[in-house]
């Protein structure tokens, strides 16, 4: 939802704040594999209990995530195996945060934490998952409440701020509203299409 509602204004003030990205050309995937390997690390720390560390560590992985595409449409270096990339990488990066947090939980006996950040776990990955399945029929799914970004800045201010608890819950709820809502686009959109064809196959009969 960040990236939907700032569009492109989110490239400019990329440009504005950080002109050294941009001054010789840099390979986007390494900045992604860097941004991984960071939230990796971030992953770690959860697991070890050391919160705001990984809340910090969180963010500057999302800076890498965030900045990648930036640098590839800037330099015009764009590629079908970058989307793949960013977005595989996505995927690994938001189950090893949860799976980092759940460790955590798991060590210190807190059997609520850990079914609290699974649930969060299945719910983000069902998100884009989702969203991944209907695309292949419905040529944009933009809806749903708690998008990737939005996780993100949830869950390290959860872990800096001391609430990561409520964070979790926030997650939660959010992604498993996100979900509900893009099968339901994915449902009428999909019915519409499918109604649209019977009646085309009604017209050549």
């Amino acid at each position: 939802m960040i990236k939907e509602k700032l569009g492109n204004r989110l490239d400019g003030w990329i440009h504005a704040a950080f002109p050294f990205l941009f001054r010789r050309p840099v390979n986007p995937n390494l900045l992604t594999v860097t941004g991984v390997l960071v939230s990796l690390v971030a992953a770690l720390a959860f697991a070890c209990g050391a919160f705001p560390a990984a809340g910090i560590l969180v963010l500057a992985g999302g800076f890498f995530d965030l900045i990648d595409g930036v640098v590839a449409r800037h330099h015009g270096v764009s590629t079908r195996f970058g989307a793949f990339l960013d977005s595989t990488l996505d995927r690994l990066v938001d189950m090893a945060l949860l799976l980092g947090i759940a460790m955590h939980f798991a060590q210190t006996g807190r059997s609520g934490g850990v079914l609290l950040a699974g649930t969060a776990l299945v719910a983000a990955v069902l998100v884009s998952y989702s969203k991944a399945c209907a695309e292949r029929v419905v040529r944009q799914v933009a809806v749903g409440v708690l998008e990737r970004g939005e996780r993100v800045v949830i869950l390290a201010a959860g872990a800096i701020f001391n609430f990561l608890v409520l964070a979790l819950w926030i997650v939660a709820i959010g992604s498993t509203i996100t979900v509900i809502q893009r099968f339901a686009h994915a449902y009428r959109e999909m019915e519409q299409i499918d109604a649209d064809e019977r009646v085309g196959l009604g017209e050549r009969v």
